[in-house]
């Protein structure tokens, strides 16, 4: 691209912003019809879409990115039907903009509504991913907004194809294009373009590593969503069942290592009958774990931790573990390691469960599941734009309601103020 990423980055947030206002008034049915249509395009297009993805692996491979990299940028057939079948699913979603919120009348006679409304341009900057592309675009479009997306220069074949599918559903809908935008340079200026972009860009969410993710919250002049780690925890309480305890302890850690709801730390009660079992199940998945004194006793594979350990997010076979006195333990090690991302307990102790679900302080807790269950799908959102782990505007998977704001209307019949 020969245009300067600030003109650049200026251009498309102004078409953006006209596409916002023709997406905040447009219906229900519209809005549906274009991911529907998008979802088509991109069953239809699985063989140039899967080309234009093995060149960034090919890519990416003779660049040495890491093997959890990898696995977030490869798509084959069964990931690219999970995309498509991600469009119909928010597309069947209840619309939240007009929601109304509520609804009090005051002795005056004026009548107050709080009143659903889309965020308006929402900025994604985000890495490797490509089915963000088109997670992303589809809750921001049927949330009502316009979306300017930023991806990685790792995915960048596959991001193009799959946003010329997202495109032509757009214009197959009878909707304007221009509200969902591929930003065409990998040029890292663009990224701090967008991130200066204050009246064209209202919200920027990033969607990467801990590099990126730093960046944007450094340098933003606009509202930024997201989360910076995600350190999470797995606590096998002292009640807990054997059985579950070492299934979801496998789960959690190794089912994918790379993904942001990934279990980083096992902690166990130092009263739990026999933790060797649960250490051999994820030794023997492929994990490494590195333990403080207590859990190399338990088993002689565990190598020492250290100090570093328990503020890593690995992203990989990799799991700190330690061992704590009870509950109380655990959530002390939560305050101080965790990052407010995803943490579970394993109990059959109703009582102590509670307790920690009402005490540790995460955007999600969980009782007696695998942590990787952190995911928008996975809890009937559609899809997600993002984990949130702020605590202001949204928090935990961030999807269509997450992606409005509300306004006041007040209804009167000529009423003055004395």
């Amino acid at each position: 691209m020969s245009e300067h990423p600030t003109k650049l980055i200026a251009s498309m947030g102004a078409r953006a912003r006209e596409a916002a206002l023709v997406m905040a008034a447009a219906p229900t049915a519209s809005k549906a019809a274009a991911l529907r249509a998008a979802a088509t395009r991109i069953r239809a297009a699985e063989t140039a879409i899967l080309s234009a993805n093995a060149e960034d692996v090919a890519r990416a491979r003779g660049a040495g990115l890491s093997d959890a990299m990898i696995d977030r940028l490869i798509l084959n057939p069964d990931r690219l039907g999970g995309i498509a079948t991600a469009l119909d699913d928010v597309a069947g979603l209840p619309d939240p903009v007009g929601e109304i919120i509520d609804e009090r009348e005051r002795p005056n006679g004026l009548v107050l509504r709080r009143v659903r409304v889309p965020l308006g341009v929402i900025g994604i900057i985000y890495e490797s991913r490509p089915n963000v592309t088109v997670d992303a675009g589809a809750l921001a479009l049927m949330a009502g907004n316009a979306a300017i997306l930023r991806g990685g220069s790792e995915a960048v074949e596959t991001n193009r194809a799959l946003h010329t599918a997202l495109a032509a559903g757009l214009a197959d809908a009878g909707l304007p294009t221009d509200a969902v935008q591929l930003v065409p340079t990998t040029d890292r200026a663009a990224v701090g373009a967008m991130l200066t972009a204050s009246g064209l860009i209202d919200i920027i969410v990033p969607r990467g590593g801990k590099g990126l993710v730093a960046r944007v919250q450094a340098e933003a002049r606009v509202p930024v969503l997201a989360h910076l780690d995600g350190i999470n925890h797995l606590y096998i309480d002292a009640a807990a069942d054997p059985e579950k305890a070492a299934t979801l302890a496998v789960n959690a850690k190794m089912r994918r290592t790379g993904v942001c709801g990934a279990t980083e730390t096992l902690l166990i009660d130092r009263a739990y009958a026999d933790p060797a079992p649960v250490l051999a199940a994820l030794i023997d998945a492929g994990c490494a774990l590195r333990g403080d004194v207590a859990a190399q006793a338990v088993d002689d594979r565990v190598t020492a931790a250290t100090g570093e350990d328990w503020d890593t997010e690995y992203l990989d076979a990799i799991c700190a573990v330690a061992l704590v006195d009870g509950v109380e333990g655990a959530m002390a090690h939560i305050a101080v390691h965790g990052s407010h991302h995803t943490d579970a307990i394993v109990t059959e102790d109703e009582a102590v469960a509670e307790r920690f679900l009402d005490t540790v302080d995460s955007a999600i807790v969980m009782w007696n599941a695998s942590t990787q269950f952190a995911d928008g799908g996975e809890f009937g959102l559609g899809a997600e734009i993002g984990i949130s782990t702020g605590r202001l505007h949204a928090r935990g998977p961030v999807a269509l309601e997450g992606l409005t704001t509300y306004k006041w209307q007040v209804r009167g019949t000529g009423q003055t103020r004395p």
